[in-house]
Order: C-alpha cells, then structure tokens, then sequence
C-alpha cells in the first residue's frame, strides 16, 4: 500500500511539474495580439506577410497598422505599437535617437544585413559620367534640379532635406519630391522610358533593382552611410515587450531574413500580382530550413511546439 501510495504521490508530482512546465510555456493572454506597422514599403510588406504566416500558425492575431516612419515610433513610444521589421539604419539614425535615449523603444535584432539605400540614377545616366553626389550640381538642368523621394516625413526624405539645406555638393537650390514609394517609381518608369535624366532613393531589397538598371551614387557617405548606403535593417519593439511577451520576444530576436528571400515575395507581388500572404507563404515553402533557427524554442500561443505548429501548416518538414 505505502508502494502504491508512494507512485501516485510521484505520477502527481510529475504531471503537476508537466502542467506547470505548459503554463508557463503558455503566452500571457494579453500577449495573442500582435501590433504591427508598415510604412508602405515593399520590403516590410514582405517581413511583415511573412512574419504573419507564422504567428497565425503559432496562434497569434497580427494586426498591421499602414503608418509613416514617424507616427511609427510615436505608436511604439505610446504602446500602441509593438512591433516594427523597418528601423533602416543609419538612414533613421536622426529619428530613432531621442526614443533609444528615453528607452522608450528596444531595437531588438537586425532582420536583415548586406542591404542598401542611397540616391541612384538610371544606368544611361551614370554612362554620361554621373558617378556621385558630387556629379549631381553639374548637370542640374538635366536633373531640373529635382530629387525624388518617398512619402513626407520618411526620414530618407530629412537626410536629402539636410544635405539640400547644409548646400553640400552644389544642391543648395535643388528640390526634393516627396510622394510615396509607388509614386516616385512612376515617375522613374516615365524617365527611363522616354530616357531622361532623374535622380532618385533606392534601396535594396526591392523589385526595382531589377525592374530598372540603375546606378548607385557614391560620396553621400554623411547623410546615408559608406558603402553606398550600406544598410542594416533592425527589429524594434515598444520598450519592455520582450519581458511582457518571452516567446514573442524570442521569436524576434531570432527572425532574420535575407535580400534573396525579400526580393522573391517583392516579385511575386508586384510582377505576378500575387496576393502578399500568398506569396509570404510561397518563399517560406521554397524555403523550409528558415524555420529551424527562427522557431528554435518558440511555442505556441498555448504552449506546444512551436516548429511543428508551423511546418505542419505550411505542409513542409
């Protein structure tokens, strides 16, 4: 009897030790919805089409919210925001600074290395003998002193008002278009095809270095970094996140994407017109082995492997 006692006594122990285990395993319920920002560019609607197909699959709720660079931060800041794939840097360096010095936001891990962003011209221009910045001012009239960006307050945009407004390189006097990515691209489309002359932000990954031929600009080392603009691309959560939600925050920790990976979603959408959660589930089929380091010790939103959750729903091993 005192044997028989003693094994339940054990068996009870363990599945208590089990259930706790599971417990604590388990996401804060406060923690099943993920907020998320995009600032309309291609490249984070991929990071953030893919990053859904998982946290549906681990059983979480993603919701992106469409918001410029700026609100972005302010809805991090204010906790309205958790997390955001698009902390380009150095090009946000300006922007992000006065929230890391109030630790009100946690940049968490680079996403993505090896890319770019700087001004660049159509490859017909740089065979004219446009190589640089410094080339730029010298052929004003063919430029009609105008450089294209993004969308109004894109913090790319404040680095070219800057340099317009410190009067380096001769553009003391030239203009800065701001639209939207899709409308600065119209506009290079318009230039190639009848050839003129535009300057314009580029960045890789995107669609458009391959849509176009186009050049990098060298020498604006100051205002977009070395390299030709040679980016990192970072995760930054609201401040604390990682404490609030572990698995989530582990999660983002170990999420990181590659150029080829992004550049396959961009085509999918924009030359096959492809929905983006359909072709963010296509490269992460063509793509299984990802997932391993990704989901190393994540769970799922109850507890369970969270690996398994996520092959078993992409149908891959």
């Amino acid at each position: 009897m005192m044997k028989k006692r003693l094994k339940q006594a054990v068996f009870g122990a363990a599945a208590l030790c089990a259930s706790v285990g599971f417990a604590a395993a388990a996401e804060p319920q406060s923690c099943t919805r993920v907020n998320m920002a995009g600032p309309g560019w291609s490249d984070i609607d991929a990071t953030n089409a893919m990053t859904g197909v998982l946290l549906k699959a681990l059983g979480y709720q993603q919701s992106v919210a469409n918001l410029s660079v700026p609100i972005t931060y302010q809805g991090l800041k204010k906790g309205q925001i958790d997390v955001f794939l698009g902390n380009w840097m150095p090009a946000q360096a300006p922007v992000v600074k006065p929230f890391e010095d109030e630790k009100s936001i946690d940049v968490v891990h680079p996403n993505l290395s090896d890319a770019k962003f700087t001004l660049a011209v159509p490859d017909y221009v740089a065979a004219a003998g446009v190589h640089s910045f410094a080339d730029l001012a010298k052929n004003a009239d063919k430029f009609d002193s105008k450089i294209y960006g993004i969308e109004p307050g894109a913090p790319a945009n404040q680095n070219i008002k800057k340099m317009v407004g410190d009067k380096v390189f001769g553009l003391g006097n030239w203009q800065l278009v701001e639209s939207s990515e899709t409308g600065m691209l119209t506009q290079v489309e318009r230039a190639v095809r009848d050839r003129k002359w535009i300057v314009f932000l580029a960045w890789e990954p995107h669609l458009m270095n391959t849509k176009f031929k186009l050049s990098y600009l060298d020498g604006g080392d100051k205002y977009f970094g070395p390299n030709y603009g040679g980016a990192t691309v970072n995760t930054v959560t609201r401040s604390g996140y990682a404490g609030e939600c572990p698995n989530l925050g582990r999660l983002f920790r170990q999420l990181t994407f590659n150029v080829d990976l992004e550049n396959g979603v961009i085509t999918e959408v924009h030359e096959k017109k492809t929905a983006v959660d359909a072709a963010a589930t296509d490269a992460l089929k063509r793509h299984p082995e990802l997932l391993k380091s990704w989901l190393d010790g994540v769970r799922t939103v109850n507890g369970a492997n969270g690996l398994q959750a996520v092959q078993t729903a992409l149908g891959v091993k």
